[in-house]
C-alpha cells in the first residue's frame, strides 16, 4: 500500500509540476502578445495642410515591416491628378511654422528625415535622405490607392517622424530644384 502511496504523491506533484509549466510558459505568452500586436507597424492620418493647422483628413498611410524592408499602404484623396512629392520629415508635428515672416503650413515637421547628414535628395535608394520615398500618382480623380516597398529599413527607422505630401512631383535630385522640386507642403500625417 506505502508503494501505491508514494506513486501516486509522484504522479500528482509531476502532474502539478506540469501545470505550472504550461502556466508560466501561457502568462509569458499573453505578457508579450501586446507587444507582438504593434511590433513592425506603424501609421499616419493624413491631413491636408493649412497656415491655420491641421486641416481635414484625407486618408491613411500604414508602414509595415515586410521582406527584408518596409511595405507603405497609401490610400488618400483630394490630390490634383498627377506625380506628388512623398516623403518622412524629421519632426512628429505637422504645426505651421513661420519663416521669414510667412507662414508654413506643416512647418513644425522641418526638413527631410536625414539621420545620416548626407545632405542629398536621393530618391528612395537611401544614397540620400532615409525620409525619400517613391512619390505618389494620383489620378484623374486626385486619388491614391497603392502599397510602395522600401528595401533595407524597418518600420523602427521612421516612428515617431512626419510624413508628407507635397503638392508638386519629385525628381530624386537638388536640381534644377531643390528636395526634388515638389514644392509647398500638401498634407502631413504623424507616424505612430
Amino acid at each position: 500500500m506505502m508503494g501505491m502511496r508514494t506513486n501516486i504523491i509522484q504522479e500528482d506533484s509531476m502532474n502539478m509540476l506540469r501545470v505550472t509549466v504550461l502556466n508560466l510558459g501561457f502568462a509569458a505568452l499573453v505578457a508579450t502578445l501586446p507587444a507582438l500586436a504593434g511590433a513592425g507597424e506603424i501609421s499616419a492620418d493624413m491631413h491636408l495642410a493649412t497656415k491655420e493647422g491641421q486641416g481635414d483628413k484625407i486618408g491613411t498611410a500604414v508602414f509595415t515591416d515586410k521582406g527584408g524592408g518596409v511595405d507603405i499602404m497609401v490610400d488618400v484623396h483630394g490630390l490634383t491628378p498627377g506625380l506628388h512629392g512623398f516623403h518622412v520629415h524629421e519632426n512628429p508635428d505637422c504645426s505651421p511654422s513661420t519663416k521669414d515672416g510667412q507662414v508654413i503650413p506643416a512647418g513644425a515637421a522641418g526638413g527631410h528625415f536625414d539621420p545620416h547628414k548626407t545632405g542629398k535628395h536621393l530618391g528612395p535608394d537611401h544614397s540620400g535622405h532615409l525620409g525619400d520615398l517613391p512619390a505618389l500618382a494620383a489620378g484623374d480623380d486626385g486619388k491614391v490607392k497603392t502599397t510602395l516597398h522600401l528595401d533595407g529599413v524597418k518600420v523602427e527607422d521612421y516612428k515617431n517622424r512626419s510624413l508628407m505630401i507635397h503638392a508638386g512631383g519629385d525628381n530624386y535630385a537638388d536640381q534644377p530644384a531643390p528636395l526634388g522640386g515638389g514644392g509647398a507642403r500638401f498634407a502631413c500625417g504623424v507616424l505612430r
